[in-house]
This record gives C-alpha cells, sequence and structure tokens, in this order.
C-alpha cells in the first residue's frame, strides 16, 4: 500500500443542492456535520466516532428534504470511494452486530465495486414508526434513500437487517445501524499486512 492519506474532499454542485464533503478513512473520530437535519447530523456522528473515521459535511444550499437527504448520501459515498483509492492491501469484508437495548442491527459491508444495499428491518422498514419525537425531522424511510445513494456512489455492497422484536424503536434501530456500518466499514478498510494488492480474484475493485 502507498503511504498516501487515505482522504478525499467533494465538491457536488447541482441546481438543487450545493454539498462540501471531507472524508478521511485512517482518522480519530473526528465530525463537523451539517447536513440540515438534526437527526442525520447525530447518526453520521455516530458513524465515524465508531469507525474511527473523521468526517466534514457542509450543506450550503438545499431546496428539497430529499434532495438533501440522497445528495448528502452521494456526496459522501464519492468521497469513500476517493479516499479509498485502489483499495490494494484493504481487508475488503467487514462485519458487525451492535444492540441498542432489545434492538440488535447486523451489517455486513464487502468493498467490491457491485453497488447493493438490504435494509431489511423487521421484515420491512413499513412496520417502523416515524422517527419519535426527539428525532422528527427525518423518517425511517429517508435513511434508507440516503443509504441507497451512498452505497450506489461508494460502490460497495450493505447487507442491514434489524430482527424484529417487541419494541421496535425507530432511534434505537437506526443508532444501532449506524454504529455498526462504522464499525463493519472501519474492518473492511483495515489493511491486511499480508495482501499484496486488490482483495479480488479479478484483480480490481472499481
Amino acid at each position: 500500500m502507498s503511504n498516501k492519506a487515505r482522504e478525499s474532499t467533494i465538491k457536488r454542485k447541482t441546481n438543487e443542492v450545493d454539498i462540501q464533503v471531507k472524508f478521511a478513512i485512517d482518522g480519530k473520530s473526528k465530525s463537523k456535520i451539517n447536513s440540515g437535519f438534526d437527526s442525520l447530523n447525530h447518526m453520521l456522528e455516530l458513524f465515524c466516532f465508531h469507525g474511527l473515521f473523521d468526517l466534514e459535511i457542509e450543506l450550503k444550499h438545499g431546496d428539497l428534504k430529499h434532495h438533501i437527504v440522497e445528495d448528502i448520501g452521494i456526496a459522501l459515498g464519492d468521497a469513500f470511494k476517493k479516499a479509498l483509492g485502489d483499495a490494494k492491501g484493504i481487508k475488503r469484508y467487514g462485519y458487525a452486530s451492535i444492540p441498542m437495548d432489545s434492538v440488535v442491527a447486523n451489517v455486513s459491508a464487502d468493498i467490491s465495486g457491485r453497488p447493493y444495499l438490504t435494509f431489511n428491518i423487521g421484515e420491512g422498514a413499513g412496520l417502523l414508526r416515524p422517527i419519535i419525537e426527539k428525532f422528527s425531522d427525518l423518517k425511517t424511510d429517508d435513511f434508507k434513500i440516503f443509504l441507497e445513494g451512498f452505497v450506489s456512489h461508494a460502490r460497495i455492497s450493505l447487507n442491514i437487517r434489524v430482527p424484529l422484536v417487541a419494541e421496535m424503536d425507530s432511534h434505537h434501530v437506526l443508532e444501532a445501524i449506524f454504529k455498526a456500518m462504522g464499525v463493519a466499514l472501519d474492518q473492511a478498510t483495515q489493511i491486511e499486512p499480508r495482501r499484496k494488492g486488490v482483495p479480488s480474484t479479478k484483480g480490481k475493485i472499481d
């Protein structure tokens, strides 16, 4: 692996949004996030803290909630992929099972170059009510939109499953998911010293 720092800056400007994202894989859990939504800010802070990533997000302009949430996911995905570089030496796979009271989130990650998202909460996100009053600015489906943007541009496979329990608190579900994502992607991006090249028999991850 090169000694080059695994970090990036992405600016995404469209007719709908103006966003800047700075991301570092080998970070110290530092985050400064202004997404325009307190709940998304909080979840991304958890993602960084538990994944040991550094992240800055600055929303300079955004018109509709759907556009902002999706485009922040896209910009973070672009920043993740750019920071990863050629992916030489990485472990590629990561997994975490993280509890939050009665809820357990299971997240598997594969830095494969093939974007795919499985988002299965209690056999379907429709079972969840909107985010509890403390986090009333976004609903669970908004986070799915964010994740779809992230996965498609990071070009990773992310399998998220939360088994059904009697008390499915949306806040706890999302906290567990974002913590588990951080841990799983931290594992997947770590360098395996025995690996001399790209972790794919094709010799390339794109």
